[in-house]
Parts: C-alpha cells; sequence; structure tokens
C-alpha cells in the first residue's frame, strides 16, 4: 500500500539518546530545556522573532483568538481542515465564509469587503497546501477596516516568499507539527508573534493562565508541549531539509508526466517563492480526463494506491454550519468546484521511484 504520507522520522539512536537525558533529569515537561531550546530552534529556522510551542496544531487557533480578544464574526474560508473553522466556534465567535482563488486556495481578497459587517473583528485565512495567499491584499483591507489577521499556517512550515518568511504576515500565524505534516513532533504546534510581551501572554494562557507560582493573570489552558515531543522535534528539525528536498523531486516527476495528461490540472511553483510541497493536489475534468476524481480515487486505492480528497467536503458543508447565512452554494462557487476535483497525490520523502511510477501509471493511457 502507497500512502499518502508518511512521519519524518528522527533516528532512533539519537532519539534513545535524548531519552536517556530526560530519564536522568526526570524533567519531562513544564518548560525543560528541549522545549526552550526547540523553541529558539525553530525561531532562527524559521525566521521569525517569537515562537511558541503547543501540544498541537488546535489549541495555538484557539489561543490566538483569545490573546487578541477577538469576538461577534471572523472572515474565514470554507476550504480548510474543520479545525480552522472549530477554533472560532470554541471562542463564540461566528464564522462568515468567503470564496476562494483558484490560483492558490487561499481566502480571495476581492470576497472579503462584501463580506464585513460591524461585527467582523478579524480575519483568518489558510495558507492551503502551503502556498502563500495574497498576503498584501489581506493586510491592505484589514487596515482599512480595523481588523486582525490570523494566519492559520499549518502547512506553511518553512515556506518563504523572496527570503522572507510567510509566518511573520498578519498579527499571528499559527503551525501544526503533526505526524502528516512536512515537520513533526508526533503532535504538537507553535503560534509566531511579533513581539516579546504578546508571547509573554501566550506562554501565560497555555499554562492555566499562571503568571508566577501563585497569581494567575488569565483564564488559561492546558497546551504546553512535553519534553519528549521536544527532543524528537530537535532531531526532526535537522532532517527536515533533506525531507522537503525530496519531496520536490516528487513533484518534479509528477509534473513531468501529469503536464501531458488531459483533464489534470496542478499548481506549478510560484515565482520567488520557497515552497515545502507538503501536499500534491491535482484536479480533475471528468469529461476531459475520462473520469470523475471520485472514480479515480476509487480506481487508485482499489489498487494500492492511497490518494486523498483533501479538502472534500467544504466546512461549510458539514452540519455544524451548513446553517449559516455565508455557508450556501451560491456564496462558493469557486470552493465548491475545487471540493468536487481535487484529489492529493501520495506525496512524502520516503517515496521510491517505483512507487511513484506506481501512482503515474493511473494516468498514462
Amino acid at each position: 500500500m502507497i500512502t499518502v504520507t508518511s512521519p519524518l522520522l528522527p533516528p532512533l539512536d539519537e532519539f534513545s539518546n535524548l531519552l536517556k537525558e530526560i530519564w536522568d533529569s526526570k524533567w519531562i515537561t513544564n518548560n525543560g530545556d528541549f522545549h526552550k531550546r526547540l523553541e529558539k530552534e525553530l525561531a532562527a529556522y524559521l525566521k521569525v522573532p517569537y515562537l511558541s510551542l503547543f501540544t498541537n496544531g488546535t489549541l495555538p487557533l484557539i489561543t490566538a483568538l483569545q490573546a487578541l480578544r477577538i469576538s461577534g464574526e471572523v472572515i474565514t474560508t470554507p476550504y480548510s481542515f474543520v479545525a480552522t473553522t472549530h477554533a472560532l466556534w470554541w471562542n463564540g465567535i461566528k464564522p462568515v465564509f468567503v470564496d476562494v482563488d483558484p490560483s492558490n486556495c487561499g481566502i480571495d481578497p476581492s470576497k472579503i469587503e462584501a463580506a464585513i459587517t460591524p461585527k467582523t473583528t478579524a480575519i483568518m485565512p489558510v495558507h492551503c497546501y502551503g502556498k502563500p495567499c495574497d498576503i498584501k491584499g489581506i493586510q491592505e483591507i484589514a487596515d482599512k477596516y480595523g481588523l486582525k489577521v490570523i494566519y492559520d499556517a499549518a502547512h506553511a512550515f518553512g515556506v518563504e516568499i523572496n527570503g522572507e518568511s510567510i509566518l511573520n504576515a498578519g498579527d499571528i500565524s499559527t503551525l501544526s507539527f503533526h505526524a502528516t505534516k512536512v515537520y513533526n513532533t508526533v503532535e504538537g504546534g507553535a503560534m509566531v508573534v511579533h513581539d516579546e510581551q504578546t508571547k509573554k501572554r501566550i506562554d501565560y494562557l497555555k499554562n492555566f493562565g499562571f503568571a508566577g507560582e501563585t497569581e494567575v493573570v488569565a483564564p488559561g489552558i492546558n497546551s504546553k508541549m512535553d519534553e519528549i515531543r521536544a527532543a524528537y522535534g530537535l532531531l526532526t528539525l535537522r532532517e527536515v531539509d533533506k525531507a522537503i528536498a525530496a519531496r520536490n523531486q516528487v513533484a518534479i516527476r509528477y509534473r513531468k508526466t501529469l503536464r501531458n495528461v488531459e483533464g489534470i490540472t496542478f499548481f506549478e511553483d510560484m515565482p520567488g517563492v520557497r515552497h515545502n510541497y507538503s501536499y500534491f493536489p491535482i484536479f480533475v475534468d471528468a469529461d476531459k480526463f475520462g473520469m470523475t476524481r471520485d472514480q479515480l480515487y476509487e480506481r487508485m486505492k482499489a489498487n494500492g494506491v492511497l490518494s486523498r480528497r483533501y479538502f472534500y467536503p467544504l466546512i461549510s458543508e458539514f452540519s455544524t454550519y451548513r446553517g449559516l447565512p455565508s455557508a450556501v452554494k451560491e456564496n462558493l462557487p469557486v470552493a465548491h468546484r475545487l471540493a468536487d476535483s481535487v484529489l492529493c497525490l501520495p506525496m512524502h520523502h520516503g517515496l521510491t521511484e517505483v512507487e511513484i511510477e506506481q501512482v503515474l501509471k493511473f494516468f498514462c493511457k
């Protein structure tokens, strides 16, 4: 079975050595040495000023909304993983969906202004598949209306535009370090902020609101990363550049073959962008290709190749959200078209040439 993804694992002997250090120290959580080292090393690697580690990728989203005191309505995308919108719901915030840009699957800035109401307090875009949103266009609208911008950058580890990390855009960016991501700590996540004071507030919020042994300054939660996963993350950080390079080679092979297949489209690399090749989505035109996306998905699955219809269905189609006025299909034509035709092919650092050929044989007539 060829899986759609595979985790980046550290060398087991090196991980065992770090586990021995943790066992000897008897310090397994609560801002230990490995936690501190990983925050510093990730901030340096990602070219960001301040980074706070979390135990998963959803809690930074929830906490970012708390930290910026967001309320009322937030404009966001239906074309994402459900955690994006769940974070709003858990904070008692009403999601307002707008359509996406087909060139990057991110929120379409030209659709934002019409969705702004007196209750709008923020915009929550997603760098879908690690492809940068229109950062400039989104920020111009946010500045015009006095809105905060929180980026769900779960897919965007290491992505840069002209040497600048896209994680520096907006007020806050959040990351996921889930096992399926380019860089992982098994489970984990992080928040990127611009100043030391905000970093301090975030660190309070993720530790029950404690600002000292006897002082609680906010109704925080427990979302700290432990020492074991921090140690794991230090080791995978050493491997991630090699993994991204391997993913790039897979993308090159896919594109070389698929450019000649009628009815199949995909994204090319964007000029000036350092991509991380986190996913390889294709879009199937059934009339031109000769079968639907779902027929292709089932055929591949039956023959031992797992792909994923990512993102399908749209968040706006789930029962929790479909009753929202902004969730109506007529409001989201591009997002629906993409969701009904997308298929993410296997993409990870461990794919062999034989496995790549097995994937591509489904497109050779």
